[in-house]
């Protein structure tokens, strides 16, 4: 498939090409042999030379022709040349993370990250490895550029973030982190490449949790890594597969591809519904706030019109009331699972500060402005009309 075909057609078919298999599938099938018989010895052969794509195989560690071709399709729908598939999305990070630092380097970061990740940042890389890590609020760039300096080698960014939905300027902090010879990574799992490319936009490498938007069915846990750096994807590519031994597995890597090939159609309904529910909560009594980029009262709205081709399927809201009046409204949903994760053609709901972010301190979460009252959902594809009058009736259970 040509790489300048639409990204529609390259999320069904790209990866899945007769040179790739023995049989002429239509769809890759799914390879689940550990080990593969090999001709002869070679003496003057070594792991690097062997060549996935000449359908040259040893050990599924190393390369497995389901996740070859999952790979090849990321790489091509993010516009990247490099793409290496993980057992998660926190294992993608690890591993990005680590082939762009040492003990003694510097780490400039999104305060406003996953919970997760900057409980990695700050226990694994900071209190064990010794990498300095500043977390800043990057919306605005200069609060980026007044931590940089030589020492800095990785930026790391979320946009949107979980769960606030702040954008960062991919393109200004792009140009901010080459000054000082940084690596620009970014998490666009939230966005998908469907409405944002951030490697169009400057930034040197992406990841993505598979387990959300690409796969989109909460049936495969996955991460992602795309670079057109070919130093770092060689890093990146060792940490995977002999460093940390940490690839996809060959049916997650089925399910994902997949899953993909209806990632366009999706993301229309996620983005279409998400923005339907925004402006009906945005209208709420019982609703002080709502954090959806696609709402003209966000205050990054002009960013987000600008940066992404869309406004995704994510948003988050604050309800008038304490942690009892969430329990209250949380328990009178039927429509919304309460659950963590996102991106699945279901919607799912979930409370922040006692679920995906309660690893952060209240000073921490309080800092951030991730308050008892906030709420954050992933809005699914089903009738929009079922998914607001079950959120209606929440709120008319909030005393």
């Amino acid at each position: 498939m040509a790489r300048d075909a639409h990204f529609d057609t390259r999320a069904v078919t790209h990866g899945e090409g007769r040179r790739r298999m023995a049989a002429e599938d239509v769809v890759v099938p799914l390879h689940l042999t550990s080990t593969y018989e090999i001709d002869e010895i070679d003496p003057d052969a070594s792991l690097e030379d062997l060549d996935p794509d000449a359908g040259e195989y040893l050990y599924s560690r190393l390369s497995n022709p389901t996740r070859n071709a999952l790979e090849h399709r990321l790489a091509s729908l993010e516009g990247g040349q490099h793409a290496m598939a993980f057992a998660s999305g926190t294992s993608a990070i690890v591993a990005t993370v680590m082939a762009c630092v040492e003990p003694g380097d510097h780490v400039v970061a999104f305060e406003d990250l996953y919970g997760g990740t900057k409980t990695m940042l700050s226990r694994l890389f900071e209190e064990r490895l010794g990498v300095d890590v500043s977390f800043v609020d990057a919306r605005d760039p200069q609060n980026v550029a007044s931590h940089l300096s030589e020492e800095t080698t990785l930026v790391w960014m979320e946009t949107p973030t979980n769960p606030l939905m702040r954008l960062c300027d991919v393109a200004a902090i792009a140009d901010l982190a080459h000054d000082v010879g940084a690596v620009l990574g970014v998490d666009n799992t939230f966005a998908s490449p469907v409405l944002q490319r951030p490697l169009e936009l400057g930034a040197d490498v992406v990841v993505h949790s598979t387990t959300k938007y690409l796969n989109g069915h909460s049936d495969s846990l996955g991460g992602a890594v795309v670079t057109d750096d070919a130093c770092l994807a060689s890093e990146v590519q060792f940490l995977q597969q002999v460093g940390m031994g940490n690839v996809l597995s060959p049916f997650d890597s089925f399910l994902t591809l997949r899953g993909v090939k209806t990632l366009p159609l999706r993301m229309e309904r996620h983005e279409a519904n998400a923005g339907a529910i925004a402006e009906f909560l945005a209208e709420h009594p019982r609703v002080t706030q709502v954090h959806y980029p696609g709402l003209p009262s966000h205050p990054q709205h002009d960013l987000a019109a600008r940066q992404m081709d869309g406004f995704g399927g994510m948003l988050s809201f604050e309800v008038d009331g304490g942690l009892d009046d969430v329990a209250a409204f949380l328990g009178s949903l039927s429509a919304f699972p309460l659950a963590v994760s996102l991106g699945g053609v279901e919607s799912l709901i979930e409370h922040p500060a006692t679920m995906t972010h309660s690893p952060l301190t209240p000073e921490d979460r309080a800092a951030l402005g991730i308050t008892d009252s906030l709420v954050r959902v992933s809005v699914g594809v089903e009738n929009v009309d079922d998914l607001i009058a079950d959120l209606d009736t929440g709120l008319a259970a909030l005393r």
